[in-house]
């Protein structure tokens, strides 16, 4: 089985070494560079990997995916998409040419978007950039995906168990060009419903408030806005942009209407019980909290964010109980929380106050 890795690049030379090294299980690495002024593609093709230099202009990233795409020899059985701040973790190859079997068409693996500050998973969730050579293209300026467009073979897809990538991104790199890309990608597609979920999103990262309302209450409109978890994210967005706007009324309705359309998900639970910690409404935060940690399958999808499994809400459900005058209950929660951040001196310092109450007791 013959497996390549495809890539764009940019002015990437600081990760170009590290990133080669986790690919070179690959029978081939193809790399198409943008317009590098710092030696990148140099350094690539000194590395051994194939590199092709063109500029897309206008910029887009789809684009840009398809045309390394087409670098990748025909006569290859899987592709695989990655960035160069990417890294495998090794015997991602073995895993994958283990899984793929007759008829497969794409596979999906773990994804680790980025680490803590104390080297610790945080948002984690599955990717599916393996893909078959024919029967795909990249689509959307930007947030691109995969559409597979071979009408006479049913796409399949896999799961790959321990395949795992990494993500350490570049702080200092801009997200400037995201947002007209998104308004770009809304205009081609306005019955896209992804995309206008992320163009709310995006909004909200702006701090464009109001934006960011119109357009997920937009996206929640949208015949095909049926997935809950997505419909979920954009309530609860704009629950955070209404509490910007100081109306925390309106934003607890939709942190609610949030945890109404997706029960199985933590994450609105674990926002509206942050949002009544500011108000000190303690029996509030122990009822979310306490939803939220019976949810003990992880989901998949991009729509998990990692302090809803981290040490949050154990952190939030011990001052609820130390609030309420549960000591014993509130020790082992706040314990609970310090084994996801051991060297937490604001837990640690909780933990030795409730200790010394629960021996006062």
């Amino acid at each position: 089985m013959k497996i390549c890795v495809y890539a764009i690049c940019k002015n990437e030379s600081c990760f170009a070494q590290r990133w080669y090294r986790s690919m070179a299980e690959a029978d081939g690495i193809f790399v198409l560079d943008t317009g590098s002024e710092d030696g990148t593609a140099e350094l690539l093709r000194e590395l051994g990997a194939q590199v092709t230099v063109e500029e897309i202009i206008p910029w887009r990233f789809d684009v840009a995916r398809n045309r390394s795409l087409e670098l990748v020899p025909e006569d290859c059985d899987i592709c695989v998409c990655t960035d160069l701040d990417e890294v495998f973790e090794p015997g991602w190859r073995t895993l994958l040419e283990q899984a793929w079997t007759a008829g497969t068409t794409q596979a999906a693996y773990r994804y680790t978007w980025n680490f803590n500050s104390d080297g610790t998973e945080g948002y984690v969730f599955w990717i599916e950039k393996a893909h078959a050579r024919q029967g795909y293209r990249w689509i959307h300026p930007v947030h691109e995906v995969l559409q597979y467009t071979d009408s006479r073979v049913p796409a399949r897809k896999i799961y790959v168990e321990g395949m795992q990538l990494n993500h350490h991104a570049d702080p200092n790199k801009s997200r400037a060009q995201y947002l007209p890309l998104l308004e770009q990608a809304v205009w081609e597609d306005p019955e896209d419903d992804r995309n206008m979920h992320y163009l709310g999103r995006e909004y909200l990262f702006r701090g464009q408030w109001d934006r960011c309302i119109r357009t997920l209450q937009y996206h929640l409109n949208m015949p095909k806005a049926t997935w809950a978890d997505e419909r979920a994210a954009s309530m609860r967005f704009i629950a955070r942009a209404y509490i910007q706007k100081g109306d925390r009324g309106a934003a607890r309705a939709w942190y609610w209407r949030a945890i109404a359309e997706a029960p199985h998900l933590r994450e609105p639970y674990l926002e509206l019980a942050k949002m009544l910690y500011e108000e000190k409404n303690w029996d509030g935060v122990l009822y979310l909290t306490g939803c939220a940690l019976a949810i003990e399958h992880r989901p998949r999808s991009y729509i998990c964010e990692s302090e809803a499994w981290g040490g949050l809400l154990w952190d939030l459900r011990s001052l609820g109980l130390f609030y309420t005058g549960r000591m014993e209950e509130a020790l082992n929660a706040v314990r609970r929380a310090l084994e996801f951040t051991p060297k937490d001196e604001r837990l640690k310092k909780n933990a030795e106050l409730i200790g010394r109450a629960v021996s006062a007791d």
